[in-house]
């Protein structure tokens, strides 16, 4: 294909993705278990535009809509947009096409973290603390829980990501082959740890801790997404302005070396970086997998050669909006986890990169 061709398909893709986008919100939200029209879902959204004077409107619908599922969707968009932006870069800095926040051991050590602050919260030491804080009436439950498991699945991330490089090794010639093979191994041992944690833990806590751990946007709300959304956005503008560094790496690290790049340096800044979207995105919406596997693949199949870091993750957002869509409307009288959606998805679509690379 010439170059104005691709030139002409890349940004007629572009008009599409913006409009697709654009509605994806609105007809999102008009599934679930109440019977919500893409009209009334529309009407809603006008009725609360700054310029809009206020109408007669049911209230009930404005709840459900403004506060049950646009901070649904809005999680859901901005998970997918962070998995999917941390798997494109993995896959860059390693060279490696199987390499995502899943697979690299990230997503489970996060976890980890997570599940022991949930461990924690719910122990008898803990109900003592509570306490204390409750009585100058400042931290609640809800609140410390807001606090710690960012920083405990951050914790675990980043233990994940020094046992992956140092399992890997930091000096040898084959450290980028050696990445995912100490990634799953690492997966493995903080997969066993957290079953350790569920055993010991009463049956109450294990019960919310497990399905949380699948993944699931049920309790999303307005001030949960403001986290996530500064962490996605602030890792999108340092990615894009490390692109061509990022780029560099695929030619390989001596000539990467020679282009001025600290090779050692930017790689392990990235996969730190990659730590903190997964830790964030597990603390808010649980394990969700495969979705930095398989986004930036489409997107590359799409534009090959290119490296549309916004492209991939507005992509990776979207299809999680309709992931979240199909894990609510699947089932008549209960919601499915998202991270089974996507296991079942990305498992196939792993297999379809091992045949395809063979």
């Amino acid at each position: 294909m010439s170059p104005v061709k691709d030139q002409y398909r890349y940004r007629l893709f572009l008009c599409f993705l913006a409009l697709f986008a654009t509605l994806s919100p609105i007809a999102a939200a008009s599934f679930g278990a109440a019977n919500i029209s893409f009209n009334d879902v529309l009407q809603a959204l006008m009725q609360h535009l700054p310029w809009q004077e206020s109408a007669q409107s049911s209230g009930i619908t404005e709840r459900i809509v403004f506060e049950l599922r646009f901070p649904r969707i809005v999680l859901a968009f901005i998970a997918g947009a962070g998995l999917a932006l941390a798997g494109s870069v993995l896959q860059t800095v390693t060279r490696n096409p199987l390499a995502d926040p899943y697979l690299f051991g990230i997503s489970s050590g996060a976890s980890f973290g997570a599940v022991l602050v949930f461990s924690f919260l719910s122990s008898g030491l803990f109900d003592q603390i509570q306490v204390t804080a409750m009585s100058s009436g400042r931290l609640d439950w809800w609140s410390w829980q807001n606090l710690l498991l960012p920083v405990g699945a951050f914790a675990g991330a980043c233990l994940s990501v020094l046992l992956v490089l140092s399992l890997s090794g930091l000096g040898r010639s084959s450290q980028v082959e050696r990445m995912l093979l100490s990634g799953v191994a690492t997966s493995f041992l903080f997969g066993a740890l957290t079953s350790l944690l569920l055993y010991f833990s009463n049956p109450q806590a294990t019960a919310s801790v497990l399905f949380w751990s699948l993944g699931s946007f049920a309790k999303a709300n307005w001030v949960g997404v403001i986290l996530p959304s500064v962490i996605v956005l602030g890792s999108l503008a340092v990615i894009v302005v490390f692109k061509r560094q990022i780029v560099a790496l695929q030619a390989g690290d001596e000539t990467a070396h020679t282009l001025g790049v600290n090779v050692a340096k930017l790689r392990l800044n990235m996969l730190l970086l990659c730590s903190l979207i997964t830790a964030v995105l597990v603390a808010s919406c649980g394990g969700i997998g495969f979705v930095g596997l398989m986004i930036p693949h489409c997107v590359r199949l799409l534009f090959p050669g290119r490296q549309p870091m916004i492209v991939t993750a507005i992509v990776g957002g979207l299809f999680m909006v309709w992931i979240d869509v199909v894990a609510r409307c699947v089932l008549g009288n209960q919601e499915l986890p998202v991270g089974i959606i996507t296991a079942a998805i990305g498992s196939v679509f792993f297999l379809f990169i091992l045949r395809h690379r063979r």
